[in-house]
């Protein structure tokens, strides 16, 4: 029974109509269905070109909730990683953000290129962009540094589609049953 990969996340937010106008404003999501009063207000939102019924649920916690301490002593998730279309969309994104001032980093990981932010309350997640098998070269997977976006587009293309994890075609389950690689 393969994994085909996350069907939606689900934070803890101190203000969930905050945290919403940050994701619809940022990243273009929209509200698909809203329940409770604030603070225990939960919104869920879907993506942009999702067909997902919803892609990110956020659970109000009220003004009294402490930071996240994740990465600081105490374990929790680190990121999440929403996908672009194209290296424009990317670079639309990344300056969105810093006009926020939301951006915190940029990394070009070889196979994919990223932006990583913090939310209203701290949450850091990424927007990524996948180069496409057919323009991975050998050496992409052992790439590793700082994202240059315009020479990135110089590169591959402002408008080149960009793989998409969860629409990459399955492959046989082994007969083994070991796991599949990519």
């Amino acid at each position: 029974m393969p994994v085909r990969g996350i069907n939606h996340a689900v934070l803890w937010v101190r203000d969930a109509a905050a945290s919403t106008r940050f994701y619809t404003e940022v990243l273009g999501f929209t509200v698909v269905a809203e329940s409770g009063e604030a603070p225990r207000k939960a919104v869920f939102l879907q993506a942009p070109e999702s067909d997902n019924d919803h892609d990110l649920g956020l659970f109000g916690l009220g003004p009294q909730a402490a930071a996240t301490r994740a990465g600081h002593g105490e374990t929790g998730l680190y990121h999440l990683a929403w996908e672009v279309p194209t290296l424009a969309d990317l670079r639309t994104v990344a300056e969105r953000l810093a006009d926020r001032g939301a951006l915190v980093g940029a990394a070009d990981h070889g196979t994919t290129k990223g932006v990583y932010a913090k939310d209203p309350d701290g949450l850091e997640f990424e927007v990524c962009w996948l180069v496409p098998p057919s323009l991975l070269d050998d050496t992409a997977p052992s790439t590793r540094g700082a994202l240059d976006i315009d020479a990135e587009i110089a590169r591959y293309g402002a408008t080149t589609e960009g793989a998409c994890a969860r629409l990459a075609p399955r492959q046989p389950a082994p007969a083994d049953g070991a796991s599949r690689a990519r």
